[in-house]
């Protein structure tokens, strides 16, 4: 047995038999022409309709890239001010704070000096009115001595004598020695 071959050798339609016609070699010219035009049509429709439509895409894209880069840009710049202006902001708080609080402290010394010189002042005071009171009574106790010595020497001197003496002489007497 002869081997047959599977794939006939010609692309000629046999006898009876309908074949595909894109691959009738007798349909090739018109084929290629019909082509030729479908192509340059095709062509025409996407360098005049679609490729000005993508390039205008591609365009106001750029375009609002563009504007929301430097919008972005200029919120940054906006942001960094303002992120300036708050840190001085805070800084110059501080210092306010500091001054105040320096401030403060020294009112609060001036006024603490001034009270301990107030009180200083009335603690004097009251040692002198004390000091002087003391010396009152004190001159008054040493009159009240001399008072009650020259009285108790009257009456020792009229007890052991039986004179009387004048209070003026046993005042004498008693000045005469000296009391501390």
């Amino acid at each position: 047995m002869a081997a047959m071959p599977l794939v006939p050798q010609t692309t000629e339609p046999v006898a009876g038999q309908g074949g595909f016609p894109p691959f009738a070699t007798n349909t090739f010219p018109s084929q290629i022409f019909w082509l030729g035009i479908t192509f340059t049509l095709l062509l025409v429709f996407v360098w005049t309709v679609v490729v000005p439509r993508i390039g205008g895409t591609i365009a106001m894209r750029k375009r609002r890239i563009a504007e929301e880069l430097a919008k972005a840009e200029e919120d940054r710049r906006e942001a960094e001010a303002t992120w300036s202006t708050y840190q001085s902001a805070i800084i110059e708080a501080r210092q306010r704070a500091r001054a105040l609080i320096e401030e403060t402290r020294t009112h609060v010394r001036a006024d603490v000096e001034r009270a301990e010189k107030a009180a200083d002042l009335q603690a004097d005071e009251a040692i002198a009115q004390a000091e002087a009171r003391l010396a009152a009574l004190r001159a008054q106790a040493r009159e009240h001595i001399r008072r009650a010595a020259a009285d108790a020497a009257q009456s020792i001197v009229r007890r052991l004598i039986g004179e009387t003496v004048s209070p003026e002489e046993a005042a004498a007497a008693v000045a005469a020695v000296q009391i501390p």
